[in-house]
């Protein structure tokens, strides 16, 4: 929703700014059609260039993103603490062999079964148990350190591939501008072509020109640039549970008190979304 409010604003202090200035809506609105074809056309070829197909459809569900807002909310992050934890005192009490049905098939497991929001969520859930069953199948003998470098390496190949969509939406920001000067230059030329027009036939021609590089620059510093940024911030708040479920495995595989493990991932979630003290043991007390 805000996305949208902010264009909105953008849209009426700029063109609402000129016109209380003075200046005449018109021949912009004349000219900003034609100056889009070029503007846009090649904007949208740009990108075809540079995606394939899987980024391109991509690029689509980062818009999607950007309107919905972060994925997890405080509800998210409690049930993955409850999950995790519950996880790991499995291990710690009974031992692998009662932890591995759970984690060769979390469909079927009657522990993840609890969490059907986290359930659907199929790279959380294969982070949790890809991990432990790494954990499962050398019966506790691995180092915790090797185990934290595979989890590392999980999360970052994760987040590299999630943010692919917000660096194509900056690198479309970073070239609108000289798309806009594209755009100029070719009305400067349309305009050359016409030299023996009267002064006021050349000005409005000239005129339309500059929209193209007023475009450019307006699309890409006050449109497609904040979308990039706030994609970004997205993705970056939706990473966060995934550090979550690394702390509490990581924090328990080296035997830390799990009042101290849970503390630890609970006190690392963004203030928004945090679940206060007596939420997070309150309800791991109830399980």
């Amino acid at each position: 929703m805000f996305p949208v409010i902010g264009l909105v604003v953008l849209l009426v202090m700029v063109f609402g700014g000129f016109v209380f200035t003075g200046g005449a809506l018109g021949p912009v609105m004349e000219a900003i059609p034609h100056e889009m074809i070029i503007i846009g056309g090649a904007a949208v070829g740009a990108l075809i260039i540079g995606n394939s197909m899987k980024e391109l459809k991509a690029l689509g569900g980062g818009f999607v993103k950007v309107l919905k807002g972060p994925k997890y909310k405080k509800q998210d992050y409690l049930d993955t603490i409850f999950l995790v934890s519950k996880l790991m005192k499995m291990l710690r009490t009974d031992g692998p062999i009662a932890l591995e049905p759970h984690v060769e098939d979390p469909q079927s497991s009657a522990i993840f079964s609890e969490y059907p929001r986290l359930l659907a969520d199929h790279t959380l859930i294969n982070l949790i148990a890809d991990t432990l069953r790494l954990v499962v199948v050398s019966s506790g003998t691995l180092d915790v350190h090797a185990v934290e470098e595979v989890m590392d390496n999980a999360i970052k190949t994760h987040h590299h591939e999630v943010e692919g969509p917000q660096v194509t939406l900056q690198s479309l920001s970073d070239a609108l501008p000289a798309l806009g000067i594209v755009a100029a230059v070719l009305g400067v030329v349309k305009t050359m072509g016409s030299i023996d027009k009267p002064p006021s036939i050349l000005g409005g021609m000239i005129g339309s020109a500059l929209v193209g590089t007023f475009m450019g620059v307006l699309l890409a510093y006050g449109i497609v640039g904040p979308l990039a940024s706030r994609l970004k911030q997205v993705i970056d708040a939706d990473a966060a549970i995934y550090h979550v479920v690394k702390q509490i495995i990581i924090a328990s595989l080296h035997g830390h008190p799990q009042p101290l493990v849970i503390e630890a991932a609970r006190s690392g979630i963004a203030h928004s979304n945090q679940p206060n003290f007596g939420e997070v043991f309150d309800g791991l007390r109830g399980r």
